[in-house]
């Protein structure tokens, strides 16, 4: 059963637009161009179509976050570092309504003590961790199963 015109917006913030420059032992190779190509192939077989913000500010974040709300079916969140410690971004993604798939390319539990709060899962829809840039790929799997139901 494939949805048709399912609209999911991904969102990725700090540092993510380094992906493929930045520790690649730990975040990988593939740039956040390639994971976005890979996403707009599948997107036609799946049955949605994707949008893509990504910043290295709360405040844009945020505001990309609340835009979700009433244009977006689902949202796949990759936070980075804010996802340990930003109340504001758990708070937007209580508030806009609309289903979040929180995503950790690496296994933020096998790292430094501080990466393992994540403050943002407690009100997201999943959490996928450490499935590298497959991530995005399960949590669109996972907001297109929830959307479904």
């Amino acid at each position: 059963m494939h949805q048709a015109g399912v609209r999911i917006l991904v969102v990725n913030g700090p540092n993510l637009n380094l992906l493929g420059s930045r520790e690649p032992a730990v975040y990988g190779q593939e740039t956040l161009e390639t994971i976005a190509s890979r996403l707009r192939a599948i997107g036609p077989e799946l049955g949605f179509e994707v949008a893509f913000f990504q910043a290295n500010g709360e405040g844009q974040l945020i505001d990309a976050l609340q835009r979700a709300q009433g244009t977006a079916d689902g949202v796949v969140l990759n936070p980075g570092a804010l996802g340990h410690y930003s109340y504001a971004l758990r708070d937007v993604v209580s508030a806009i309504g609309v289903p979040v798939f929180e995503v950790h390319l690496s296994n933020v539990f096998a790292r430094e003590p501080f990466r393992r709060r994540l403050v943002v899962a407690p009100v997201a829809a999943g959490v996928i961790v450490g499935a590298g840039p497959v991530g995005y790929e399960l949590a669109i799997r996972g907001l297109l199963a929830q959307l479904r139901r």
